[in-house]
């Protein structure tokens, strides 16, 4: 028998996870996961000039303008975009938060740093997969994903890690473009990493979590989000 979980509280724990293992990869250093290295590349050039401009407030910026882009590209304007830009904020704060509870560990080497990634990127996938089963409108990234998904009805999992591959290659080409050619700035081996594998590992946490839950609405509250 397959344990209920309510979708609202898969939210909760998606934005949270997925804020922390976030954290975990910025205090890594190896590279950004490629899906908020442009948004990671926007924060370091602005804060050099404007000190009190988070990662956060970079990140609900970037997925304002990806909305934008998801709009225009599906010619049409839902209502649940605007939840989506309110799910960025929570996350910007969140995020900004974590990265202050995280900065807090000693730092104790090479070694650390490789844990925090590969948690990072595990937590990351947790978080992301979770976002995949509730109603609430995610954050853009995922909102994107799933947009295109249900357009071109191909396999979620597919159009995630295509969606990671050209996350990546823009974050490179941004990275050279502010900080000169051939300089790699929050783009390093990790985020090449991350963009691999990070689609199949989505996939597999979610059918494993498929496998021991049944995803249910505890609230009556779905229409709102449409």
């Amino acid at each position: 028998m397959k344990k209920t979980f309510y979708t609202e509280l898969a939210y909760l724990i998606g934005l949270l996870t997925l804020a922390f293992g976030t954290a975990l990869m910025e205090r890594a250093d190896f590279g950004m996961s490629m899906v908020v290295a442009p948004a990671y590349l926007v924060y370091l050039k602005i804060s050099q000039y404007v000190p009190r401009f988070t990662f956060g407030m970079a990140e609900y910026c970037f997925q304002a303008l990806l909305i934008i882009v998801l709009s225009v590209v599906l010619r049409k304007f839902k209502r649940k975009y605007l939840f989506s830009f309110a799910t960025a904020v929570i996350y910007g704060n969140l995020l900004d938060l974590l990265i202050w509870v995280v900065g807090i560990i000693p730092e104790a080497g090479y070694v650390q740093r490789i844990l925090f990634y590969i948690l990072g990127l595990g937590v990351c996938a947790l978080g992301v997969s979770f976002l995949f089963h509730t109603y609430i409108t995610p954050e853009a990234y995922e909102l994107f994903v799933k947009e295109l998904s249900e357009k071109t009805g191909k396999n979620i999992h597919v159009v995630k890690t295509i969606y990671d591959c050209c996350s990546c290659l823009a974050a490179v080409m941004m990275s050279f473009a502010i900080f000169g050619l051939f300089i790699f700035e929050g783009v390093k081996a990790g985020t090449i990493l991350c963009a691999v594998i990070n689609g199949w590992l989505i996939g597999k946490i979610s059918s494993l979590l498929e496998k021991k839950f049944e995803f249910k609405d505890r609230l009556d509250l779905k229409e709102k989000f449409e």
